[in-house]
């Protein structure tokens, strides 16, 4: 029997259930959150503390992880780093939200020479890769992690405008619309208090889906040397400090925080896709 024909005879149909690899990734994710709050009770040390007779010691009883060149503890290291890591991709799509939202709700409910400003100005932030972009603002602001997330929730703000003018297009000629400016409600108010927040489900969606390539190009701006700076315990930069000690045999340094972003960013686009996929098809 179908859920149709149980629903009459009161019987719930069966809950739908999650995939395993979205509830695997979901497990991750929850775990990397969890050591970030965590992390000053589940580190052994403190992510600075140097120690040059322990330098780049294997996996052993002291150091679960292995030590970097400077006889830092890995597994602290990576614990503290997940809060950085974590948080400025949060941070980057806060701004590229608001900025791209804003732009791409304007464009679609206005139209017109409106929509084909909003249009034009994105097609030229599209021109420029977005980290070529973003080093240029660095170059003129100098670096840092401040100005890489700045730098960056501008870079993404052309591609969540874009969306969101595409799918505020279709909900601006839903009839709900027509029915409150019959009303006399203004524009704005209808957008602020119906449109945008009918499209939440959407954009959230999508943001899920940009988490993971947005915490890449922070970790490849730390790699450089354009974002996070010495002695933060950002994984991108624990990649690059790690790069020399490969050289040396030593494969731990690099290979622990980039197993670690790897794992975050893949676990953040399985569960995205899936719950883009969700959003996006409730009525």
């Amino acid at each position: 029997m179908s859920a149709q024909t149980l629903a009459p005879i009161g019987l719930k149909p069966a809950k739908e259930r999650r995939p395993f690899g979205v509830v695997v990734a979901g497990g991750v994710m929850t775990l990397v959150v969890l050591a970030a709050v965590l992390a000053p009770l589940l580190a052994p040390y403190a992510p600075d503390t140097i120690d040059l007779s322990a330098s780049l010691v294997g996996t052993s009883g002291d150091h679960l992880l292995g030590t970097d060149s400077s006889g830092q503890d890995l597994l602290s290291r990576v614990l503290y780093g997940a809060r950085t890591s974590l948080i400025a991709p949060i941070l980057l799509l806060a701004i590229a939200a608001l900025l791209g939202v804003t732009l791409g709700t304007l464009a679609a409910w206005r139209g017109g020479w409106v929509d084909t400003l909003v249009s034009r100005l994105t097609d030229v932030m599209y021109a420029f890769p977005g980290l070529l972009f973003t080093v240029l603002i660095i170059a003129v602001f100098g670096s840092g992690m401040t100005t890489s997330v700045l730098a960056l929730g501008l870079a993404y703000t052309p591609t969540v405008a874009k969306y969101t003018r595409s799918v505020a297009l279709a909900e601006r000629r839903k009839p709900y619309i027509d029915a409150y400016r019959v009303l006399g409600m203004g524009g704005a108010r209808i957008c602020a208090r119906f449109l945008v927040p009918n499209l939440g489900r959407y954009v959230v969606g999508y943001l899920v889906v940009l988490f993971g390539e947005a915490l890449m190009s922070l970790a490849t701006l730390s790699y450089l040397g354009f974002g996070a700076q010495p002695p933060s315990s950002d994984w991108g930069l624990m990649v690059q400090e790690g790069q020399a000690a490969v050289v040396q045999g030593a494969l731990l340094p690099a290979l622990v925080p980039g197993f670690a972003i790897a794992l975050v960013v893949v676990s953040f686009n399985v569960v995205g896709v899936w719950a883009a996929d969700r959003l996006g098809s409730r009525k």
